[in-house]
């Protein structure tokens, strides 16, 4: 039995995002009368290169939480676990195009590049320069040699705050493609989930996952992952997906790098850093250094449990911009 604090399942979204508004109205607005085209209440922001994003309801923070400065300008919003509309992605890239640009970035899933596509056709028609940036990071849905065909979880964090910064900077629309593209190129994800989820309009567990059981490297909306078995220790689970990260790039003694602890939805932070005691001690013996350490909830599957692990390879130039200042309604970081 479906058991959420809900009016209809059918008005999950708009209510959802008429609270967020209602919460944040000098961070955050609607455009084009639809209240799933949002936008920075400040957009667009003149002399900036715009960033926008987009992608289905169900896995907030992710996305419409890192619109705001340092971040990103706008996002368009799908209904849980659905893509939104070109209609809506062009209303968003419209409403925070300052003549500089607009940069999509969003997860290599097919109806979001569909409508990204679309969308960008659309927008170069009204004389808007769109650059679009594909991402597709996590390790358990393809092989390294068909890196094209991987989902974007998690590690798209990384992309928005370096991407961001840099167009703060007010770089040009190419080089803050070269950031995003950059920063998704050395980020590899992998994720461990333990129950199931419940979109509201369904109303009962999209899969099953039996008492006592895990699957390694499921996808946020329930893809299988590569393996079914017996529940480990947290340590063991961690060991099994570190054994898949590091090799994928790879990272290298002397590498130094940031790593996100991503919650999905159900998994309390002490567990989180439980887990992450045993990923710094992996790191530590293979001689990899870790600049900062991300742990919370930042790409969830509604009531998921489990979580992804996320490492982010550093060089100069993404250190800084990784360092420099965000503030979004879900999302603070003081620079430093």
């Amino acid at each position: 039995m479906m058991k959420k604090f809900l009016n209809a399942p059918e008005a999950f979204v708009d209510e959802m995002l008429q609270g967020i508004l209602a919460a944040h109205p000098t961070e955050l607005k609607s455009v084009a009368n639809d209240l799933r085209c949002i936008v920075r209440a400040d957009a667009p922001v003149a002399g900036k290169v715009g960033l926008a994003t987009g992608g289905g309801s169900g896995h907030l923070p992710l996305f419409l939480g890192y619109v705001g400065k340092g971040m990103l300008d706008g996002c368009a919003v799908g209904g849980v676990f659905q893509s939104p509309s070109a209609e809506q992605m062009l209303e968003v890239t419209k409403a925070i195009d300052s003549g500089q640009g607009v940069l999509q970035i969003y997860g290599n899933y097919s109806g979001d590049i569909i409508n990204f596509d679309m969308a960008a056709e659309m927008a170069e028609m009204e004389d808007i320069r769109v650059e679009s940036y594909v991402a597709g990071e996590d390790v358990a849905s393809a092989p390294p040699e068909e890196k094209s065909k991987r989902r974007g979880v998690a590690g798209i964090f990384y992309v928005y705050k370096c991407a961001g910064a840099k167009a703060d900077e007010g770089a040009d629309l190419d080089e803050v493609k070269r950031v995003a593209e950059k920063a998704g190129a050395n980020v590899r994800t992998m994720g461990v989930a333990l129950s199931p989820v419940i979109v509201p309009e369904v109303g009962k567990p999209s899969f099953t996952i039996g008492e006592g059981e895990m699957e390694i490297g499921m996808g946020i909306h329930g893809e299988p992952g590569i393996r079914r078995g017996e529940l480990l220790t947290a340590d063991e689970v961690v060991q099994e997906m570190m054994d898949k990260i590091l090799p994928d790039l790879p990272y290298q003694r002397g590498d130094e790098v940031s790593v996100l602890m991503n919650g999905l939805g159900s998994t309390p932070k002490e567990e989180l850093y439980v887990a992450y005691r045993k990923v710094a001690e992996i790191l530590d013996e293979q001689g990899i250094s870790v600049y900062r350490v991300y742990c919370g909830e930042f790409a969830t599957s509604l009531e998921m449990t489990g979580f992804s692990i996320s490492v982010l390879k550093l060089d100069e130039e993404l250190k800084a911009l990784l360092s420099k200042s965000a503030v979004t309604p879900f999302f603070e970081q003081v620079g430093s």
